[in-house]
């Protein structure tokens, strides 16, 4: 059994090397997901299909996340965890295969279905495995390394598969997926020490349920208020008056802003998580705020952007971290409703958005945005127990065991 003291120095100790697999895992993970994003173009010249048929392939690996996160976590509860989390990797292997050989589109939307399944279980493995490498009073901070791949396969991920694939094809970035995760497969197997699933005799506190709920809905409503204009980047990047070789290193700077703030925030998501999750989301609302105001004034937008993805940078490890210390469920359960709820406010901010643009424009999408991620700041200033003021120690699976 790990020892329940964090170390000396007050670091992640021998739990470091661990996390770093796992960071470069989601970094293969995120990858995948949002392969096809900057392809959509190629792939629909290539299967002579309309761009919202193409786009359905990010559409719909979210919402197979959103539903089957939860059902797969309590399917696979007695399943052992490293086999488990090995086997999640190798079905994106299997997802950037079928991806890079589809001879149809029907079979590159089969790729995706197992992408979609595989992303389902995978970040609730993921999220108990890295909480159950480091004491409990550590668990933000392990959230938070593990989470650089969430960041860096948005800064360096995506921007290099897109170029990939334009240079050489979109095939050719799907191979170069598929390789990389093989890697990472032989890398984890390899160097992840085993940890013990959830325990039988370790019952969650049922009367803590109500906290989860509502760490759920508050990640739900800060991913839900973000996507709504995130996924509209591009076009308001272009509409105040951007050129369109500008959008790319545009977004690469917007990724390393979101690498910043999840390193400014890190230590502060186990010290003060209510003061972070109410910072968080409010720094997010008020810059966003400052987008609808500053549109389309490219030099405020990009500033406003700045500040709003940076605060974002830590959203998904204080969620995650939260979600852990309701003790209302194991950890892979609790991820699970994370991840769910994450897809969902992505699907959900996607459509919303394009409803708003189709009726008032940017700015009205700005403001939108704006108003849905103060709601998250309203609910963790109200839910004080969901969100305690000083970290404290989980009293059910969130300890970590190493067998």
């Amino acid at each position: 059994m790990t020892s329940s003291l964090p170390p000396p120095d007050g670091g992640l100790g021998p739990a470091r090397t661990g996390l770093l697999v796992l960071a470069v895992a989601v970094f293969g993970a995120v990858t995948t997901e949002l392969l096809p994003v900057g392809l959509l173009p190629q792939i629909s010249s290539a299967f002579d299909v309309g761009s919202g048929t193409a786009g359905l392939l990010v559409s719909a690996y979210a919402a197979m996340v959103a539903v089957l996160s939860v059902p797969l976590a309590l399917a696979t509860r007695r399943l052992p965890r490293k086999p488990l989390l090995l086997a999640t990797i190798g079905g994106y292997v299997v997802s950037n295969l079928i991806s890079a050989t589809a001879p149809t589109f029907a079979v590159l939307a089969a790729g995706r279905v197992v992408g979609g399944i595989t992303h389902a279980l995978f970040f609730s493995v993921c999220i108990g495995y890295a909480a159950r490498l480091v004491p409990p009073a550590l668990t933000g901070r392990a959230m938070a390394l593990a989470s650089v791949g969430v960041s860096g396969g948005l800064v360096l991920g995506v921007p290099f598969s897109t170029a990939l694939g334009t240079a050489l094809g979109w095939r050719a970035a799907c191979w170069f997926l598929a390789v990389l995760v093989a890697l990472v497969l032989v890398l984890a197997a390899a160097v992840l020490p085993p940890v013990e699933g959830p325990q039988d005799d370790a019952a969650p506190h049922p009367g803590r349920r109500r906290d989860l709920a509502s760490v759920v809905l508050a990640n739900g409503l800060t991913y839900l208020g973000t996507y709504v204009l995130y996924t509209y980047i591009s076009v308001l990047l272009l509409d105040s008056g951007a050129s369109d070789h500008w959008v790319g290193p545009a977004l690469l700077l917007f990724g390393v802003c979101g690498l910043i703030g999840l390193r400014a925030a890190a230590a502060q998501l186990d010290h003060r998580p209510r003061l972070s999750a109410i910072v968080v989301p409010t720094v997010m609302a008020a810059s966003l705020a400052v987008i609808a105001v500053a549109y389309p004034r490219l030099a405020l937008v990009i500033a406003g952007a700045m500040v709003w993805l940076a605060a974002f940078g830590p959203a998904a490890s204080l969620y995650q971290s939260a979600s852990i210390r309701t003790s209302a469920s194991a950890p892979e359960t609790a991820g699970a409703w994370i991840n769910a709820s994450s897809n969902a406010g992505i699907g959900g901010g996607a459509a919303l958005g394009a409803v708003i643009i189709a009726h008032g424009g940017l700015g009205w999408v700005a403001w939108a945005s704006a108003a849905i991620v103060a709601c998250s700041a309203m609910l963790a200033l109200l839910a004080r127990s969901a969100f305690p003021a000083r970290g404290v120690t989980p009293v059910s699976e969130a300890q970590p065991a190493q067998r």
